[in-house]
């Protein structure tokens, strides 16, 4: 077993994950609390740098945890351009882009940033491992009735890939030699159809696309969105709002916590049961849409997510598509994880670091006229 250590950062809206690793034996963690008064005080998200960087080692100090001899600083990076999955250097271009937000204002911008710092003082290797921004989907799946507007891989990356390798070694297989679908069902829902070891297909998480979600609204007509847009009703954020924070269960019952629903249908809430079961239709009928995609050549369908401790939503998901392929339920979140597994089979030579150019690994149709 490997003996590498690995520091993996996770920055998020206000607090960063924290994690030490030896070898895959997480030895700390820690989800590192900013002050919301305090992070109000920057203007830009790159102006928080230092309050984030001394407000992690001021909790590591007090954990007694030394950065001193970690081989691999692992982050989750982001506001970069698309890239192809992988484990990237952070250095050069890819800081660059990190530092001005390229694509997204996100606190995941910092990651690199950190991970390169901590580097440079500490000794060792920076990594950014699978970002948001990883996007291998096919042409096919890109395409839009609309010219001009283009579907975009907007999924859990780093989750989602993270659990197709270990259900691969799990069966004793390379998770480039199978086909998969993966649900990742939590806050946000993406359900992604893996061939090969890429993410060729899967609903877009963020803008409206597939499965409605605890805030988020899923699939919707767009012909009613249109209405709902000009209905004077609404501001524009407040539109932007009811697909990625106000919509789905929140919408339709006032809350996102699924145990909060479950409860509401032991009680016998019976609009909240048909709420709930019509979300995991819903997933079901996008993961059946995958395997589509796959041909019907899958070789295992995963669950994951936090949500898919839900033995209610295990079961009705296996009634509905386990017609298609075995269905393992691997519960929860395993981004840290990620992170420090990336790192490690770089450090041990099972992976090529990559190199991130800055040029996009999808830029356009090569056919279009």
């Amino acid at each position: 077993m490997s003996s590498y250590k690995v520091f993996a950062i996770n920055p998020g809206s206000t607090s960063t994950k924290i994690a030490m690793f030896e070898g895959d034996k997480e030895i700390f963690s820690k989800n590192v609390s900013h002050d919301a008064e305090k992070l109000k005080e920057f203007k830009e998200i790159n102006d928080q740098f230092d309050y984030r960087k001394e407000t992690i080692l001021a909790e590591l100090a007090k954990a007694g945890v030394s950065l001193a001899g970690v081989d691999a600083f692992s982050a989750r990076g982001g506001a970069l351009v698309n890239v192809e999955g992988g484990v990237y250097a952070a250095e050069g271009k890819l800081l660059e882009h990190a530092r001005a937000g390229f694509t997204v204002k996100h606190p995941a911008m910092l990651g690199s940033q950190l991970a390169a710092a901590f580097a440079g003082e500490y000794g060792g290797k920076a990594f950014v491992v699978n970002p948001p921004d990883v996007d291998e989907f096919t042409d096919e799946a890109r395409m839009t009735g609309w010219k001009g507007i283009y579907r975009e891989s907007r999924i859990h990356a780093l989750n989602q890939k993270e659990i197709g390798i270990r259900y691969a070694q799990k069966c004793g297989k390379n998770y480039e030699d199978m086909n998969l679908i993966i649900c990742h069902i939590g806050g946000g829902i993406s359900v992604t159809a893996h061939q090969k070891g890429r993410m060729i297909d899967s609903n877009d998480i963020a803008n409206g696309d597939g499965p409605m979600a605890p805030t988020r609204c899923g699939q919707i007509p767009v012909k009613d969105v249109i209405k709902e847009c000009f209905s004077g009703k609404y501001t524009e954020k407040q539109m932007w709002d009811r697909v990625s924070k106000t919509g789905g269960l929140v919408d339709h019952l006032g809350t996102s916590d699924a145990r909060e629903v479950g409860q509401m249908i032991k009680d016998g809430n019976e609009y909240a049961k048909l709420v709930y079961d019509s979300m995991l239709y819903q997933i079901g009928k996008t993961a059946g849409s995958m395997a589509a995609v796959l041909k019907g050549k899958v070789d295992g369908i995963i669950l994951t997510g936090g949500i898919s401790h839900d033995k209610y939503v295990v079961q009705y998901l296996k009634d509905m598509i386990s017609f298609i392929a075995p269905i393992e339920v691997m519960a929860g979140e395993f981004e840290m994880e990620a992170l420090a597994a990336g790192a490690v089979r770089v450090l041990e030579g099972k992976e090529k670091v990559k190199q991130y150019t800055g040029e996009p690994c999808w830029n356009g149709f090569k056919c279009m006229p």
